[in-house]
């Protein structure tokens, strides 16, 4: 599994490269790029939850959804507890060590790894995530206590697509042979979208003066070591028969960094140069730490 989880990750930073080179030759344009991410927003990430959620009702897989939810809000927690104690006067650097990447850089790990069905044991942990970054993470970038509205959390494109999600698991019903295919084709998209995303974050990147930067590695190392070395841990806990959705779960908290440090900072008029330098070095360094955690825990489990 391991060499699989590796195969595919390298396979992500050469697309991230093709990014780079998209957007350093002006084949894509900034304005592109955000048409990009609307892409992966409403479309793409949306299709893959939907398609997690296309298993069976059974015994097994109602535990699952429980235990993986319950688990997904410990180590959640455990992630803003941990990185408020490191970086409590750097709000971006406590966003970006919380909050990783399952969506954009997981969700493709997991399904090349595990299975497309993994993906449901993921889906809290996403929603949880998105969730706190929309809150708490609103609260620590802008200093102010009050996030978004309930109602534009619930009506955002990856809660939409949790509960229709939950809609098909509970009632057993299942996407006819059409429209199957239709969100099989842009759940596609995901993977190749993210990483073209990536790589031209990287080629906004001053890579010299991100190289000089010792901050960011204190963030990639909390982000990419600490966190998931205590959720190896917490999820050491969980019986063997579990196996599917301790790995799943294990690669969406070892993520790098999440885009969406980024989209804040800009947003709500931080840095944005420093938000995307924490993304783009610790993708840089996942390629090794993801699958070193992944084999490290095939060794204690």
């Amino acid at each position: 599994m391991v060499l699989t989880l590796a195969k595919q990750v390298l396979i992500m930073f050469i697309l991230s490269g093709v990014g780079y080179l998209m957007f350093r030759t002006k084949k894509i344009s900034a304005e592109g790029s955000k048409s990009i991410g609307n892409i992966l927003i409403y479309l793409s990430l949306p299709c893959v939850i939907i398609n997690g959620f296309q298993v069976e009702r059974t015994k097994e897989t109602m535990i699952g959804l429980g235990v993986s939810a319950l688990t997904a809000a410990v180590i959640l927690l455990v992630c803003i507890l941990v990185s408020r104690i490191f970086f409590k006067k750097d709000p971006i650097a406590a966003f970006a060590a919380s909050f990783s990447n399952p969506g954009f850089f997981g969700v493709p790990l997991i399904v090349s790894s595990l299975s497309q069905g993994a993906v449901f044991y993921v889906s809290a942990f996403i929603a949880f995530l998105n969730l706190l970054q929309w809150t708490y993470g609103v609260a620590i970038m802008t200093g102010e206590s009050k996030g978004l509205s309930f109602k534009k959390v619930i009506t955002a494109p990856f809660m939409i697509a949790i509960i229709i999600g939950l809609f098909f698991f509970f009632t057993g019903l299942k996407l006819p042979a059409m429209a199957s295919s239709v969100v099989n084709s842009i759940a596609a998209l995901n993977t190749p979208l993210a990483m073209f995303t990536v790589g031209i974050y990287l080629a906004q990147t001053d890579l010299l003066a991100m190289a000089r930067r010792g901050k960011l590695y204190a963030v990639s190392a909390v982000r990419l070591l600490l966190i998931p070395a205590i959720g190896l841990l917490l999820l050491w806990l969980l019986p063997e028969s579990m196996m599917d959705m301790k790995l799943a779960i294990l690669i969406a908290a070892a993520c790098p960094v999440g885009s969406n440090v980024a989209v804040y900072a800009q947003l709500h008029n931080k840095d944005y140069t420093y938000a995307v330098e924490t993304v783009v070095i610790s993708t840089l360094f996942s390629v090794l730490t993801i699958p070193g955690i992944v084999w490290l825990a095939q060794q204690i489990w």
